[in-house]
């Protein structure tokens, strides 16, 4: 929901108008979705290739997209970089879109070679998680090891809470109240090595 509500309210800050944008892990496309509206050139909506998934995907778009948004929904299984769709698409989009991905640790190197394989130089990604299921599921995403075995780096990171309040971004706060905790989320902005 927030990066959603950054595309559409925020447009001088998270710009996507004229922009091409890919969605990662996409759920729902709430975030495809809100880039096309908030004119995007073209958005590809991606999530796992499971045809349940894809048409769950193309019935969202299909019932919220009208008029002339450029939309496709495809099949992209994080770190698979060998498929057609993959081979066409690499370094293509100046908008990579991921919300609420980082809670599975195990995925984060595909993840994040995902996102470089598809963002175009000088191009950004935008990564936004909760912290419902704990700091320490999301915070190897953003250790430097693995950002830059994947050619990536921060440009900017931050924790934002429900209210709108922002804090620094750390990777360790102790031992924190789990209801507390639900109510913030990690926004980072990720771009390729040396743009």
């Amino acid at each position: 929901m927030q990066l959603a509500s950054f595309l559409e309210e925020s447009p001088l800050t998270w710009p996507v108008a004229n922009e091409v944008c890919i969605e990662l892990g996409a759920g729902t496309g709430l975030a495809g979705i809100i880039a096309a509206q908030c004119l995007a050139k073209k958005v590809v909506i991606t999530d796992y290739p499971a045809p349940e998934i894809l048409a769950n995907l193309r019935t969202n778009v299909s019932t919220n997209i009208r008029g002339k948004a450029e939309v496709e929904v495809k099949g992209h299984e994080w770190g698979v970089l060998d498929g057609a769709f993959e081979r066409e698409n690499e370094g293509r989009f100046s908008r990579v879109l991921v919300a609420d991905c980082l809670w599975m640790p195990h995925q984060h190197g595909n993840l994040l070679r995902s996102i470089r394989w598809f963002l175009a130089a000088g191009g950004r990604a935008w990564v936004i998680a909760g912290f419902h299921t704990g700091r320490e599921k999301m915070r190897g995403f953003y250790g430097k090891d693995a950002l830059e075995m994947a050619g990536l780096e921060v440009e900017r990171i931050w924790e934002r809470n429900a209210d709108g309040g922002e804090r620094e971004w750390v990777e360790d706060r102790g031992r924190e109240d789990v209801t507390e905790r639900k109510r913030w989320l990690v926004v980072g902005i990720l771009k390729r090595v040396g743009d």
